[in-house]
């Protein structure tokens, strides 16, 4: 069962989408330089469609796009959920997954909207490293579209001081 540790609104995951990140737990990649390393523990809270369709509820008029921010442990469990906001009558909201793997999981090209993949190098650096591993990929009618490049531009993706 998948757990998240937390949620943000968000708005530099997804180029051109306003975006609900949930942070899910248990990461298995134990990537060095992690920036998030306490995703790599089994806490927080199951997500279940039932949490998912709340949190819908609560950030769905304010959102464009729902990320799930890792899963890897369980990718068909990621895809459910992902499915599940595609099939939200109400709501059009787009999807996404940011995750360290390498190749994309069965089904996922139905699910998601976005993908990001590739394990985190530390001496290739994150997407807006022109040497990064990772790549963004935009998702339509099952074919893939390598868009990392939108990650390079500092006005998009300004890094932190």
């Amino acid at each position: 069962m998948l757990k998240f540790h937390s949620y943000d609104i968000v708005f530099r995951e997804i180029p051109d989408e306003t975006t609900l990140a949930i942070n899910i737990a248990g990461c298995p990649n134990r990537c060095a330089g992690c920036h998030s390393p306490h995703l790599q523990e089994e806490t927080g809270q199951p997500l279940t469609g039932t949490v998912l369709s709340l949190l819908l509820e609560r950030y769905g008029a304010a959102v464009t796009c729902v990320c799930f921010m890792g899963g890897d442990a369980e990718p068909d469990e990621v895809v459910k959920l992902a499915r599940d906001v595609q099939n939200m009558p109400t709501l059009r909201l787009k999807t996404a997954w940011y995750s360290g793997r390498n190749n994309i999981p069965d089904g996922a090209l139905t699910a998601f909207d976005y993908i990001k993949l590739g394990a985190y190098v530390e001496a290739l650096g994150g997407l807006d490293a022109k040497t990064t591993n990772q790549r963004f990929y935009t998702v339509e009618k099952q074919q893939i579209t390598d868009i990392t490049n939108k990650f390079f531009n500092s006005n998009y993706y300004a890094k932190k001081d």
